[in-house]
Parts: structure tokens; C-alpha cells; sequence
């Protein structure tokens, strides 16, 4: 049980880390730039992520997105995914899907351990002869999907890149995956020069218990405090009350899960821990800029909003 519980503070503290990462300058900067450069999603994603990588990116492929909207073969990209996640290692590893796109993962590391991988890809690295089209086609047929309409045209409208120039993409990648595992240990010093003992042991359990009815009181008691005193040391360390920042978490716990068109809305508010459809509605459009139903628009549109407030 120990054993354990040391694992799940560990998975807790790399998805922290890898958060900051991806909230960094650094990283924003650079994920604009290579899009604008390239066309491409590029994702910053922890090791434990079993979501789509590139689901509502700016520049996710609009073929995988429709895949993605449809029920079955959503469940072959999450197993393709997991395939992808379970195969990659310490070093980049490039994968071709069950449709024909390829990805790569690049690790990012802190030390010699991979909290998280770079995501890019969702190309074609040639164009697709007949053959290859009616080996989809196939494919399609069999898992229960027509390959016809907007599906069919968003197939021949895939992005082409040639292998060479896209092992240079994968190899500029694995250049700033390094400085992204020097911004890691840096950011790991700050936090740990910086914030209480109290307050990293009380996002970890708030982290593993976000679903769950969990009240201040629990929370003090795993963090190895009084009430007041943890009340106290966590607004000032983190700017938000307790309430505020469980609120937080659990909302963008919701958005991860809303990625999944076939979820509705008012079951990931409840699964999230949240207690009125009102309360998930309100919470989410403060720490978001919009609705919940506003964010799945957009996320057959492609204009999801990047925008996110303070929670406070």
C-alpha cells in the first residue's frame, strides 16, 4: 500500500509539473510559433494521459476530429493513443494509426525520469495512392462508419509532409523537449524553495480525490494541519481560498472530459464532483470564459477559446 501511495504522488506531482510547463512563457510562445510555422497541433502532455493528445488544438486535424466525433471510431483513436503512450519510452517514438496519420511522442524529462511527452503529428508522410484510400475505406466500413461526405473530403484534404522533412520537425522537437526538461528542474527548485510542505501534500490529495465529497477538514488533515493554520498558508501561497481552487481543479478535470462527445454535459458535472448542473455552469465560465455548452460548440467549429481567468 505504501508502495503505492508513493507511485500516486509521484504520477500527481509530474502532472503538476508538466502543467506549469505548459502554462509556461516558454512553452506558449513556442507552441504558437511552431504553429504558425508548421500547421501542426503540438501538445505538452504527462506521461498518465489517456485523453486524445491534440483534441481541441487549434490546429487539430479536421479528419480527426470528425473520427473523434463519432462514437466508434473514438474508441479506436483512445486505443491507438493508449497503444502510443504504452510503446513510448525514453526516446521519440513515431507510430502510424489504425486510419493511416502519423504521430510522435518525444519525451520530456526531469533528470532520468519522463514526466510527459511533446505531441505532434496527425499527417499523411505521403499522398495517399488509391489503394491506400480504399484501405481506409475498409477500414471505416468495418468499424460502422461511412466513409463518404465531409469525412471522405477531410481525408483528401490531409496535411502531406515528407519524411524527411518531418524527422527534421520531430528532430527540432527533441531540441526543445531539452529545454523544456532544464525549465522543469529550475521550476522544481522554485517550488520547492517556495511552497510549503503543506500546501504540495494538499494539492496532491486534492488531486487524487477531485471527484470525491472531500472537505476542508480533509484536506488540512492530509497536508498535516489545523484548519486555520492550513487555511492561512494555502491562500497565501496559492492565491485562492480552498473552495476556489477544488472548484478549479474539478473544472478542468470537466474540460478534459468534455473532450468525449459522448458525454453529456450534466454526467461530467456530477462525475466531477460538482453538486448542481448551476454550480458547474458558473464555476466553469469563471475559470474558462465560457459556458460549457459554449466550449463543446466550439469544439466542432475548431475556435476554442485559449482565454482563462484567475478563479479567485
Amino acid at each position: 500500500m505504501a508502495g503505492a501511495s508513493e507511485n500516486e504522488a509521484e504520477v500527481n506531482a509530474n502532472r503538476e509539473l508538466v502543467d506549469r510547463l505548459r502554462r509556461s512563457k516558454l512553452f506558449r510562445d513556442y507552441e504558437r510559433v511552431f504553429g504558425e510555422a508548421t500547421g501542426l497541433p503540438l501538445a505538452l502532455r504527462p506521461v498518465e494521459y489517456w485523453h486524445l493528445a491534440h483534441r481541441g488544438k487549434r490546429h487539430e486535424n479536421p479528419f480527426c476530429a470528425f473520427l473523434a466525433e463519432n462514437p466508434k471510431s473514438l474508441a479506436v483513436c483512445l486505443q491507438a493513443h493508449e497503444d502510443m503512450v504504452r510503446r513510448t519510452g525514453d526516446v521519440p517514438t513515431t507510430v502510424t494509426c489504425p486510419f493511416g496519420l502519423t504521430e510522435t511522442a518525444v519525451p520530456v524529462k526531469l533528470g532520468a525520469r519522463t514526466i510527459g511527452y511533446l505531441r505532434v503529428g496527425q499527417i499523411l508522410r505521403q499522398t495517399p495512392s488509391r489503394g491506400d484510400t480504399a484501405k481506409l475505406a475498409g477500414t471505416m466500413n468495418r468499424i460502422g462508419v461511412p466513409f463518404t461526405g465531409k469525412i471522405r473530403q477531410a481525408w483528401e484534404d490531409n496535411p502531406v509532409l515528407p519524411p524527411e522533412r518531418y524527422k527534421g520537425i520531430v528532430r527540432l522537437l527533441t531540441f526543445f523537449a531539452a529545454q523544456l526538461s532544464s525549465l522543469s528542474n529550475q521550476l522544481l527548485v522554485e517550488q520547492q524553495n517556495q511552497e510549503p510542505l503543506l500546501v504540495m501534500r494538499a494539492r496532491q490529495y486534492i488531486d487524487a480525490h477531485k471527484t470525491e465529497e472531500i472537505t476542508l477538514r480533509d484536506v488540512a488533515a492530509a497536508a498535516g494541519a489545523s484548519i486555520f493554520h492550513f487555511s492561512k498558508i494555502f491562500h497565501k501561497s496559492t492565491g485562492l481560498t480552498f473552495t476556489n481552487y477544488l472548484a478549479r481543479v474539478r473544472a478542468e478535470e470537466a474540460r478534459n472530459r468534455l473532450l468525449n462527445p459522448n458525454r453529456r454535459i450534466n454526467e461530467v458535472a456530477f462525475d466531477c464532483g460538482f453538486q448542481s448542473l448551476t454550480q458547474f455552469n458558473r464555476t466553469f465560465k469563471r475559470v474558462f470564459g465560457q459556458s460549457p455548452s459554449e466550449f463543446r460548440a466550439g469544439l466542432h467549429s475548431g475556435q476554442i477559446t485559449s482565454s482563462r481567468r484567475s478563479g479567485k
